[in-house]
């Protein structure tokens, strides 16, 4: 891969894509951190980086439920920096849809967030990546496979990731890797009433590893399969500390 690699990051400004755009950054990657809303922390988070290393990160406003912004930022992407060599589509909405109460506008906002927007852009940057043998990694959910009560929604988004992670490495074979990471409970939900605290000890006691895990486990997970698997494609890492190993 190029000395300086361009990543693009959906969902980069906060919490889990932050933390990636931090790891690829610290790896040699120049950035392009997406956001939807997340103006300020983006901002704040390209400057920090730009400290670091001048020129080393932009910016991108996007809704991925909209296929010609995600062109868009995919184009500006390749002026800014000249090439693109990898794709982490980290950006995902959250939240409870149970049976009964499921809406199109849930419909639209987890279906566009979780798949719409990973596809779109994927076929926007294929070219660029086909031209740099780059790489594609997708944030799956260990519930892709496992689906968590109350949010049949969420899951379905999901598992149509997991499946198009392989659909996309068999697409876009032998020039461009494409991979998933799964993760189980990393970093909780900012609306805490989501997993209050008897529901979070339970998650944690079905653990393998008996601890939640960190940012930094999904980050160094993506950073390996951006940089050193060359030989691995069309496969989801679960980072879970064991919770999906058994029933």
């Amino acid at each position: 891969m190029n000395a300086e690699p361009v990543v693009l990051i959906t969902g980069a400004a906060r919490r889990v894509g932050a933390e990636i755009a931090r790891t690829l950054h610290a790896a040699g990657a120049r950035i392009v951190l997406h956001y939807r809303a997340s103006a300020a922390e983006a901002e704040q988070l390209a400057g920090e980086l730009n400290a670091l290393r001048p020129d080393s990160a932009a910016t991108a406003q996007a809704d991925l439920r909209d296929a010609a912004s995600l062109a868009r930022i995919v184009r500006l992407s390749v002026e800014r920096f000249g090439r693109l060599d990898a794709l982490v589509n980290n950006a995902s909405s959250f939240f409870a849809t149970p049976l009964g109460a499921v809406t199109e506008t849930a419909w639209d906002d987890l279906i566009g967030s979780n798949l719409k927007g990973p596809l779109f852009l994927a076929q926007a940057a294929a070219p660029h990546l086909v031209a740099s043998n780059g790489v594609i990694v997708n944030i799956v959910d260990v519930h892709a496979e496992r689906p968590l009560k109350g949010y049949p929604l969420y899951c379905a988004a999901k598992a149509g990731l997991q499946g198009l992670t392989r659909a996309l490495a068999v697409e876009l074979a032998p020039d461009v890797r494409v991979n998933g990471v799964a993760p189980g409970a990393i970093a909780w939900p900012e609306a805490g009433a989501d997993f209050p605290p008897p529901e979070r000890e339970a998650i944690v006691a079905h653990t393998l590893l008996k601890r939640i895990g960190q940012p930094a486990d999904i980050a160094r997970t993506v950073k390996f399969l951006v940089f050193d698997a060359p030989y691995i494609t069309g496969q989801v890492i679960n980072v879970d500390g064991g919770r999906s190993a058994h029933l």
